[in-house]
C-alpha cells in the first residue's frame, strides 16, 4: 500500500481514480470538493438515495459520477484509492469489500496530511464572539478582492471535527476558520494542528463547557492549547482579558482591548490561583492588575471614545487613529471588530482605510443581535447566546439601548444545570420580564417562586416538555410559546436567546401577525 509521501509526490501526473464514500455526510462532502479542486479524478458514493443527502447541492458545479443507495462493483472496479469515512469501523463489511478489490485505503488523516492548505490559513477561537469575527474578516478579504474559503454547509456551523481542516484546503485565496472545542482536552490541539494555521484570533475566555468534572481553569487550559500551538506563530489576543494573557508567553503577539467607562467589577481566578479583580468593559475583559505581575498591557489596537449604542469608536493604532461607523452596537461588537481589523491589517496586510470601508459597510451575522420585527411599538430581536458570559454581555448592551426588555430563554447550557440557574440569575438581573421557553430554563426558573409571584418570570404551558439536543433547548412549539408570552409583556424590546430561537427563527417571524 502506497504511504502518504508516496501518493504526494504523483499527485502532478495523478491518472488515479480516487473513490469517496459517504458523500451525503458534510466529510465525504468535503473530501470530495478538495480532491476536484486539485484537479483529480474522484468518485463518490453513499447507501442513502438522494432525497436524504442534505448537502448535495454544495456539489452543483462539480460534475461529480454519484452512486447512492449502495456501494456497488461499477463504483469499487473503477478506483485506485478509496476514501473510507472516519465513522466507518475496519470490521465493517465495506472494508471486507474493498479488501476483496484490493484498492488502497487513504483515510482523511493521510488525506490531511498529503493535501496542504497552500494559502494563508487563520483559525479563530474563544468563548463568544468567534462567528462574527470571522463572519467580518471574511467579509473584510472579499471587500479587499481575496476569496476565503467557504464549507458552503447552509445552517451548520462547521467549526469543530474535520470541517476547518478541509475548508482549509478548499479552493481559495486565504482560509479563515472558526476553531470551537467540545470542552475535551486534547481536541482543539488536534484541530488546530489538523488546520495548520500561520496566525491564529482569540476573542476571550469565559466560562462555558463547565460540568461536575471541570471547573473554568479546566476549560481555559483547553483553549491554551490553541495558544500553545502558535509559541512560534503570530497570534493576535483580546488583552483585556487575564485569563487569555496570562497563558501568552510568545513575543510575536498582537493585541487588542478597549478604553472605555467601566460596566461593573468582575472577578477570574488568576493563573497564580488568587482571585483577580477586573473593572470590566463587558463580562470577564476589562482593566486588570494580580499581585502576580500580570498587568493589562497597553494595546495594539485600541477603541477609544466609544458610543456602543450607536456603533460608533475610534481606533488607535501604533501609528495612526482612525474614525469608525459600524452598522453593529454594543461593546461586544467592539472587540469583535478590532480583532477583525488587526487581523486583517497584520496578517492579511490589507490597506486600513480599505479595512476601515469594509466594517463600515459590514451588516452583521444573522442570530445575533438581529432585529427581526416590531410589534406593537416593541422591538423582537433574536441571539444566539447560549452561555452566561455571552447572555450577559448581550442583554447588557441591548439594555443601553432600550430602557425596558422582555427576556425569552430558550436555553439549554453544555454546562448543566449550574450552567442554567447561572443563565437565569444574569437575565433575572438585567431583564424586566423573563419567559422560560425551554425545559432547562423552566426547571431553573420553577425554583424561584418570589419572581413567579411578582409576574417578573412568567411560565408558558409548553416549558416543561422536556427537549435536549446539545444547546438546542426547546422545541418549535415552545420557542412560539415564549414568544406569544413575551409579545403580552410591555417593554420596549424583546430578545429571543438560545440556539433554539435561531433555528425556528421563521416560526418566530410568523408571531408577527399576531393580534
Amino acid at each position: 500500500m502506497n504511504s502518504p509521501d508516496n501518493i504526494k509526490k504523483t499527485l502532478e501526473i495523478d491518472s488515479n481514480v480516487y473513490g469517496v464514500v459517504g458523500i451525503c455526510g458534510v466529510v465525504g462532502n468535503l473530501i470530495v470538493r478538495m480532491l476536484i479542486d486539485r484537479k483529480l479524478n474522484v468518485l463518490g458514493s453513499d447507501i442513502h438515495e438522494k432525497k436524504d443527502c442534505e448537502y448535495l447541492y454544495t456539489l452543483t458545479g462539480y460534475n461529480i459520477p454519484l452512486y447512492l443507495t449502495a456501494h456497488p462493483e461499477s463504483f469499487l472496479n473503477k478506483l485506485d484509492y478509496i476514501i473510507p469515512p472516519p465513522s466507518l469501523n475496519e470490521d465493517s463489511d465495506l472494508y471486507k469489500k474493498i479488501a476483496n478489490y484490493k484498492i488502497n485505503i487513504l483515510p482523511v488523516e493521510d488525506c490531511l496530511k498529503i493535501f496542504k492548505p497552500e494559502k494563508p490559513v487563520l483559525c479563530i477561537t474563544g468563548t463568544n464572539g468567534k462567528t462574527t469575527t470571522t463572519t467580518l474578516l471574511k467579509h473584510i478579504c472579499r471587500s479587499a478582492g481575496l476569496k476565503p474559503t467557504e464549507h458552503g454547509f447552509r445552517n451548520l456551523q462547521g467549526n469543530i471535527d474535520y470541517i476547518p481542516p478541509l475548508q482549509a484546503r478548499l479552493a481559495g485565496d486565504v482560509a479563515v476558520l472558526e476553531t470551537g472545542t467540545f470542552g475535551k482536552t486534547g481536541d482543539l490541539k488536534l484541530l488546530v494542528e489538523r488546520c495548520e494555521p500561520d496566525c491564529g484570533i482569540v476573542t476571550n475566555i469565559n466560562p462555558d463547557h463547565l460540568d461536575q468534572d471541570h471547573d473554568f481553569m479546566d476549560y481555559a487550559k483547553i483553549k491554551g492549547e490553541f495558544i500553545e500551538y502558535f509559541k512560534n506563530k503570530p497570534i493576535i489576543v483580546n488583552s483585556d482579558d487575564p485569563t487569555i494573557f496570562g497563558l501568552v508567553t510568545q513575543e510575536d503577539v498582537i493585541t487588542f482591548g478597549l478604553d472605555t467607562k467601566k460596566s461593573g467589577v468582575g472577578y477570574k481566578t488568576c493563573w497564580c490561583g488568587r482571585q483577580i479583580k477586573i473593572e470590566e468593559t463587558i463580562t470577564g475583559s476589562g482593566l486588570y492588575s494580580c499581585e502576580c505581575g500580570l498587568t493589562r498591557p497597553e494595546p495594539d489596537y485600541l477603541a477609544l471614545e466609544i458610543d456602543e449604542t450607536k456603533g460608533r469608536f475610534k481606533l488607535q493604532t501604533k501609528d495612526v487613529v482612525v474614525n469608525i461607523q459600524m452598522k453593529l452596537v454594543g461593546l461586544h461588537n467592539v472587540y469583535n471588530s478590532i480583532g477583525a481589523i488587526a487581523a486583517a491589517r497584520e496578517f492579511f496586510n490589507i490597506p486600513l482605510n480599505n479595512i476601515v470601508d469594509a466594517v463600515e459597510s459590514f451588516e452583521g451575522v444573522p442570530g445575533r443581535i438581529e432585529h427581526l420585527f416590531n410589534y406593537n411599538g416593541m422591538d423582537v430581536i433574536l441571539d444566539y447566546g447560549h452561555n452566561p458570559a455571552g447572555i450577559e454581555t448581550v442583554v447588557t448592551e441591548l439594555k443601553k439601548v432600550y430602557s425596558s426588555i422582555t427576556v425569552v430563554l430558550t436555553v439549554s447550557s453544555e454546562s448543566g444545570e449550574s450552567g442554567d440557574n447561572e443563565i437565569l440569575s444574569k437575565v433575572l438581573e438585567l431583564g424586566d420580564f423573563i419567559v422560560p421557553a425551554s425545559f432547562a430554563s423552566r426547571k431553573a426558573a420553577e425554583k424561584q417562586s418570589e419572581y413567579i409571584s411578582s409576574g417578573k418570570i412568567m411560565l408558558t404551558d409548553m416549558s416543561s416538555i422536556k427537549f435536549k439536543k446539545g444547546t438546542l433547548g426547546a422545541t418549535s412549539d415552545q420557542v412560539v410559546e415564549g414568544v406569544k408570552k413575551g409579545l403580552n409583556c410591555d417593554t420596549k424590546a424583546l430578545v429571543c436567546l438560545g440556539e433554539a430561537a435561531y433555528k425556528y427563527k421563521e416560526d418566530i417571524l410568523k408571531c408577527k401577525e399576531l393580534k
